[in-house]
């Protein structure tokens, strides 16, 4: 099992909600998110608007273009009994994933603490220690 949030995605004046996977092996500079193309088709960036940068990430599984939008999102946890504050963030497109992932840099500022990731539990930074948090379950 993994950790996997719900989050709220805000692009250009669009929301909606999305489960993602809290990926603390996708390293990153800035906060990204990583969105399958289903996703961005959605929200109108699937094929990738001009101002996407076209990039080769290197994964566990070999190279991967992807396509990003640098602040191009806002994004926030949309738990049962509360919501993070929003935090701006790249977008990265995928043609290839299948789910909608985070990087370490969101995960940190979305105040997301893995407490048991093979048993999907988390919490937020500012939740008691006792308060934890079950994955949900993706779509």
């Amino acid at each position: 099992m993994v950790v996997r949030v719900k989050l709220k995605v805000e692009v250009g004046g669009k929301s909606f909600e999305v489960i993602a996977i809290a990926n603390a092996g996708y390293e990153s500079l800035t906060p990204q998110i990583l969105l399958p193309r289903n996703v961005a088709r959605r929200l109108g960036l699937w094929p990738p608007p001009k101002e996407a940068e076209e990039l080769t990430y290197r994964t566990a599984g070999g190279p991967l273009r992807v396509w990003v939008l640098p602040r191009g999102a806002k994004v926030s946890v949309v738990a049962e009994d509360r919501s993070s504050s929003e935090v701006e963030c790249d977008i990265v497109i995928s043609p290839l994933t299948g789910e909608a992932l985070i990087s370490d840099k969101l995960i940190d500022a979305l105040d997301i603490v893995l407490e048991a990731p093979g048993r999907g539990l988390w919490r937020f930074r500012d939740d008691p220690p006792d308060k934890v948090r079950q994955s949900v379950q993706p779509r």
